[in-house]
């Protein structure tokens, strides 16, 4: 019998999960430099992501010094207080 069929299976794969694409304040702050807009194909241009396949989400690490706008499908709670506070703009992509 083939060494495949005598060992066990083992784990689990779920084909139903969602690939969301992470990014931190402090790389939008460094991505931003002179600019005070922010999207999705900035950051595919400029490395930070490969690709969105279900979505971007950022989170709040890093503060946020001058105001920006910023583009992207999910947000966590302290990076929408960070950019909110600092006098910038979200918007949640559908």
């Amino acid at each position: 019998m083939p060494l495949n069929r005598r060992l066990p299976k083992r784990g689990f794969h779920n084909p139903f999960r969602k690939q969301i694409a992470v990014l931190n304040l402090d790389d939008l702050v460094k991505l931003a430099q002179g600019r005070s807009d922010l999207d999705l194909q900035q950051w595919i241009e400029e490395g930070r992501i490969k690709k969105a396949r279900d979505g971007v989400k950022v989170l709040g690490r890093g503060e946020v010094p001058s105001p920006l706008s910023v583009r992207a499908h999910f947000f966590s709670e302290s990076a929408r207080k960070k950019i909110l506070n600092a006098g910038g703009r979200i918007e949640e992509i559908a």
